[in-house]
């Protein structure tokens, strides 16, 4: 069970990064005390589409 736990926590931080990285055009999510690098102005649609594939992540991962 702790392999699974390990797996679905990896998992789950690469989805998130690749939502950021490719949807989001986020370089990394760690903060880095920077006003200039910690702060994004986004679109509403990329924001959805962020959205919408965090979602999807989540209801593949339930099957």
């Amino acid at each position: 069970m702790a392999r699974t736990t390990k797996h679905t926590h990896a998992y789950k931080d690469a989805t998130i990064q690749n939502i950021a990285r490719d949807l989001l055009g986020l370089e990394t999510l760690e903060a880095r005390r920077r006003d200039s690098l910690d702060f994004h102005e986004l679109s509403v649609w990329q924001i959805r589409e962020a959205l919408e594939a965090a979602f999807e992540a989540g209801r593949q991962t339930s099957r």
